[in-house]
């Protein structure tokens, strides 16, 4: 876990904190990443880093050949190449109760990253609004956001991206 915090945090947010430099694909070569948290106190081995990118349950990294990136999440400017694409009908989104009156009223927004981020089931969503108390999922009328002509990616472990959501495309859960 701690590694996956380490590279989620130089890949996706910082990446200058530790001297590196992302190309515009979000990509990285391996051995400048290694170096790069090695000359700033945290060392890193391959093996290591192989296997926390294999065993990732969410997939958050992505290694094409001698390069590393992040697959979705980012605060720094990137353009990870995902082509638009038409959603399911329904995606989620986890979120906690102090959140819901801004939601209501503002919708998803993507805050601190690029895009708001959607689940592709309710139980994903349950784990990722789990991260910040008693998880609430939203139900987002993905289908219809399409039909009105807003557009969706999807990344490489599964992420529905879209820029926002607004209120009329939430369905928000009874009384909690």
């Amino acid at each position: 876990m701690k590694v996956s915090k380490y590279l989620s945090k130089h890949l996706r947010h910082q990446p200058d904190r530790i001297g590196l430099v992302l190309d515009e694909g979000g990509w990285v070569e391996i051995e400048a990443l290694l170096a790069a948290a090695a000359a700033h106190g945290f060392r890193i081995s391959r093996a290591e880093l192989d296997h926390v990118v294999a065993a990732n349950d969410k997939q958050r990294f992505a290694i094409e050949g001698t390069r590393i990136r992040a697959s979705q999440g980012h605060s720094v400017e990137v353009d990870l190449g995902l082509a638009a694409a038409t959603p399911p009908p329904y995606l989620y989104h986890g979120t906690v109760a102090r959140t819901l009156d801004a939601i209501r009223a503002e919708g998803l927004r993507p805050m601190n990253r690029h895009d708001v981020h959607l689940s592709p089931d309710r139980e994903t969503a349950t784990r990722v609004g789990a991260r910040r108390g008693r998880a609430i999922v939203l139900t987002v009328d993905a289908g219809a956001m399409h039909r009105d002509g807003h557009v969706f990616k999807v990344s490489a472990n599964g992420v529905w991206l879209t820029a926002a959501v607004p209120p009329r495309y939430l369905r928000f859960p009874g009384p909690h």
